[in-house]
């Protein structure tokens, strides 16, 4: 296990600080733009890329910039909403996401409004597909970016922090612990089983089907 991290950290670390936190931002910015997301999920790049930050500047560096791909992939996708909404929900991709999704997108900001933006950054599926519903059904922008801005930060923070705080972890640990590697795999399997229920306990806030 401490050989395929060392290997795995060395090579994360290895890539260009700048083109590192560049590849995230970019990342976050198609997942909710044009629907990367829901092929690659944004926090398994975050939590890799946060693997490798190797100083404060880095850390603030790439929550940064996460923040500010996330608020123009989510901008553009209100924007496509906005613009092209029917013909993206009638097309192949559109059919391809469901009818069902994205009715619940629409009733889940329906009832929850502003709170619907806030909480889909935390929710799968919806976070991706709730900026372009908000343009389809006529949100305005000044509202939709007020409340998914503070979302946006806290989620960027939560995961690069837990990323960067596991890898310190193992390195501090590996040349004293022959199991610091499995302590690394459980820190990460910890935060995904906390963040399942927190997102299950978070959909409870959407709408039901009756």
């Amino acid at each position: 296990m401490n050989t395929f991290l060392d290997w795995f950290l060395s090579g994360v670390g290895a890539v260009d600080p700048i083109l590192r936190i560049g590849l995230a931002g970019l990342a976050i910015l198609l997942e909710t733009s044009v629907l990367i997301g829901l092929v690659i999920p944004g926090d398994t790049v975050v939590l890799v890329a946060a693997t490798g930050t190797q100083s404060t500047g880095e850390y603030i560096g790439l929550i940064a910039t996460i923040v500010v791909g996330a608020l123009i992939g989510e901008s553009i996708g209100f924007a496509l909403g906005h613009w092209f909404g029917p013909a993206i929900q009638h097309s192949r991709l559109g059919k391809w996401i469901g009818h069902k999704n994205w009715t619940a997108a629409e009733r889940f900001l329906e009832h929850r409004g502003g709170w619907a933006i806030f909480l889909s950054r935390f929710l799968p599926v919806l976070h991706s597909i709730v900026p372009l519903t908000a343009g389809i059904t006529g949100m305005h922008y000044r509202r939709f970016i007020a409340w998914t801005a503070p979302a946006c930060l806290i989620w960027s923070a939560v995961y690069v922090t837990v990323g960067r705080s596991a890898a310190l972890t193992y390195e501090q640990l590996n040349q004293s612990l022959h199991f610091a590697g499995y302590l690394f795999v459980g820190i990460i399997l910890l935060f995904i089983v906390i963040m399942a229920f927190v997102k299950k306990a978070l959909g409870r806030y959407t709408p039901n089907d009756d």
